[in-house]
């Protein structure tokens, strides 16, 4: 049975469904979150040490302005009410990507990231104005730079993903069988699977039907 220690999912769906069941994709964005919640408790239950997250790209910023602030305010007040029991329960947060968003949601990150710092039962990376090849592309500038040996090694000591072990499970949401820019060089041996449900429908059920499977897949990493 293959151990697990690093989940990622790519939330998708969260617009479509909010115009199908509510006509506001923001309606969608709120679901959404309600769904995290329940994903990150049963994460928990199955002693996964490592939930990454893509919840907003680097292309996302192409969207509506009035989406992309209210994607802010979400962010901003899950962070104000939900981090001391984050806290509580030893969960660590760590941002993934370019912290390039309004002043207030800024603090709130990098408050959010001191205050958890220490905690070890689970480390939930937020992939935030993420893109993975400008990642790539700043990883081989910090080589450069620094005149390191090119190798796999040294190349990953510059990635945003630095000592975070590469996922074991990729889940993408929304019947879209696509990578969207997102951890490329860490998902070279991930196993992958594209949901069709949008992120708001995805259960706990779900999840960990997922989770029985990739624990009984043979694994080979280029081996027989």
């Amino acid at each position: 049975m293959n151990p697990l220690n690093h989940v990622a999912i790519i939330m998708d769906g969260n617009g479509r469904w909010g115009i199908k069941h509510k006509k506001s994709r923001n309606a969608g964005h709120k679901a959404g979150l309600k769904v995290v919640e329940k994903i990150i408790k049963e994460t928990i239950k199955n002693k996964i040490k490592y939930l990454t997250l893509y919840a907003f790209s680097t292309e996302n910023w192409k969207r509506p302005k009035k989406e992309v602030n209210y994607l802010f305010s979400l962010l901003e007040n899950f962070l104000i009410n939900k981090i001391e029991a984050l806290h509580k329960q030893k969960i660590k947060l760590k941002i993934i990507g370019f912290k390039k968003f309004p002043k207030k949601l800024n603090n709130l990150l990098i408050q959010s990231e001191k205050k958890t710092f220490q905690n070890k039962q689970l480390q939930i990376n937020l992939a935030l104005n993420y893109g993975s090849k400008t990642e790539i592309i700043n990883a081989i500038k910090g080589i450069y730079k620094n005149k390191n040996k090119i190798n796999e090694e040294n190349f990953k000591k510059y990635l945003l993903t630095k000592n975070i072990p590469d996922p074991d499970i990729l889940i993408r949401t929304g019947d879209t069988n696509r990578l969207s820019n997102f951890l490329l060089w860490q998902l070279a041996y991930s196993e992958i699977f594209f949901v069709k449900k949008l992120w708001p429908a995805f259960n706990e059920k779900d999840y960990n039907k997922i989770i029985k499977k990739y624990k009984n897949i043979k694994r080979n990493f280029g081996s027989i």
